[in-house]
């Protein structure tokens, strides 16, 4: 059932980063039929905890006997590792317990707001769904939910996860696709923050550096770095120096899901970044 019971006041799921802006119900359903029952969603593969995990699936549709509708704008869920999961219903934010064993996810319904707005009904039908052990069928960049009944959620990753806001420690360091783990004094001491006003900012393990960042479209602009000139010890130089060559100009990046990829504009030299446990 439809956790009424459960009540938490906003500041404190607020705070605690679960609150989402209001959807409508302007896309809500097609009114077609969508009879496809469990593992007949495609060729895809079940999940993982690692495959789930530090993705932000959005809602697209809940299917419900048959009958398929839209999902509100801002309806998605976030797997955040160590058997948590947060997100939106479409109006009002919740928390949950969330194991992942196999191809199946077990949820657990936590604490919601209790918001009126428009998606009342659909948050209901999806709160009822995510309540229990559903199968998870992973096909590239989306997500299929499927309940013991046949009912079944869609989801699909967030395209373009934009990095302003995010901050990364930096694991790796090395050439071309060949990664290499750093000297043992760097450990978790490169940090790299994408900040909201177009910046970066960060230290390469002794020296502090400031950029210009600009993200679109798998590449990502940085500009000229400005570093402070300390003198450091010998094994940190050459790292430092590396990670020079990422900045003053256009270099790729990739997201897979808790991992960030950044590599040279030449190619050569790539680092690898972790974002912190969610």
């Amino acid at each position: 059932m439809y956790k009424q019971r459960v009540t938490q006041t906003l500041t404190v799921l607020a705070a605690a980063g679960l609150l989402a802006a209001c959807g409508s119900e302007s896309g809500s359903g097609d009114g077609g039929s969508d009879k496809a029952g469990p593992g007949n969603s495609g060729s895809g593969k079940g999940g993982s905890d690692s495959s789930l995990t530090g993705v932000r699936w959005n809602v697209d549709s809940l299917t419900v006997d048959g009958k398929k509708k839209a999902a509100p704008d801002g309806a998605y869920v976030k797997f955040g590792g160590k058997g948590t999961a947060a997100g939106n219903f479409g109006c009002n934010g919740y928390g949950a317990k969330a194991s992942v064993k196999g191809d199946t996810v077990h949820f657990e319904p936590g604490p919601h707001t209790e918001i009126a707005c428009d998606a009342l009904d659909f948050e209901k039908s999806l709160a009822r769904a995510m309540d229990g052990k559903l199968k998870a069928q992973v096909d590239d960049e989306n997500l299929t939910l499927t309940t013991a009944g046949g009912d079944r959620i869609a989801l699909s990753a967030e395209a373009g996860a934009p990095l302003k806001g995010t901050e990364w420690t930096v694991t790796s360091v090395g050439t071309g696709s060949t990664s290499t783990s750093l000297p043992k004094a760097l450990d978790d001491k490169i940090k790299l923050t994408f900040t909201m006003d177009g910046k970066v900012r960060g230290n390469l393990g002794c020296n502090d550096v400031t950029a210009n960042a600009a993200a679109a479209d798998g590449k990502i602009t940085l500009g000229a770095p400005r570093a402070t000139r300390k003198m450091c010890p010998g094994d940190v130089m050459p790292t430092e120096r590396a990670l020079l060559k990422l900045f003053g100009g256009k270099a790729s990046y990739k997201l897979d899901h808790r991992t960030l990829t950044l590599t040279a504009p030449d190619g050569k030299t790539m680092a690898k970044a972790q974002a912190p446990t969610a």
